[in-house]
């Protein structure tokens, strides 16, 4: 189960999304107490911006080692640096490196930070949100068969709606080159796409950077909770009575 703490929420999703070094390291330890075999963070530079800066990555990446010992990625996209020869260049002057990074294939240039990031000998995390291009882009690319996982991203946010939008994203990625897939969902399609995972033997991702609500509707408390109520809706263990 991997735990994406932050994604793209801010300080107006309220304090329990940890956006500080410190507060995603807690927030990991928590996580991974819970169950999380590995973390995802978006960096952020002190005033809330996401961030692929060396300086950056390398105070986060190191906050969160000192707390979990499970594999630790960053997100490599354009919210972070919109200019993909820029963010090229920010990936290549890493100075600490992650155990991998997820880079959006849709996003011009990801192939070209991708292939930084193999360079660097960084675990590359393809992501292929529904309604994009990123599943045929993958499939002509010469980096699918070296990336570490394919990413299934489903963006319905209707729970009646997002399950059948992930099959036609998996049929969409077919084989994939062979590589391990990872689904997941957002907003209100995060539980019945997890389910989903869980029934077709899937990695599975969960975390604030999904869903602010378990599945009862009620605001989680942190990442841990969220991966609890994950495992739960995966079938990993059964809720106790």
């Amino acid at each position: 189960m991997q735990v994406c703490l932050n994604g793209s929420r801010t300080a107006a999703d309220g304090a329990v999304v940890p956006l500080s070094p410190e507060a995603l390291a807690e927030s990991a330890a928590g996580a991974v107490a819970a169950g999380g075999t590995q973390i995802l963070v978006h960096p952020r530079t002190p005033c809330g911006r996401e961030s692929v800066s060396p300086r950056v990555v390398a105070a986060t990446v190191t906050a969160l080692r000192a707390r979990v010992s499970v594999p630790v990625g960053v997100a490599a996209g354009a919210r972070a640096e919109p200019d993909p020869v820029a963010r090229r260049e920010r990936v290549r002057d890493w100075t600490v490196l992650p155990d991998f990074a997820s880079v959006p294939w849709h996003e011009p240039g990801a192939e070209e930070v991708a292939a930084a990031l193999l360079g660097l000998g960084v675990g590359v995390e393809a992501g292929i949100r529904s309604g994009t291009d990123g599943a045929a882009r993958l499939a002509a690319s010469p980096l699918g068969p070296r990336v570490l996982r394919v990413v299934a991203e489903v963006a319905d946010p209707v729970p009646e709606t997002a399950q059948a939008s992930a099959h036609a994203l998996l049929a969409e990625l077919g084989e994939a080159h062979g590589r391990p897939v990872l689904l997941h969902g957002e907003q209100a399609g995060t539980w019945p796409v997890l389910r989903l995972a869980g029934r077709r033997g899937l990695a599975a991702r969960v975390g604030l950077a999904d869903t602010l609500l378990l599945p009862d509707g009620q605001p989680a408390s942190s990442n841990a909770q969220l991966v609890v109520e994950g495992l739960l809706q995966y079938g990993c263990v059964q809720r106790s009575s």
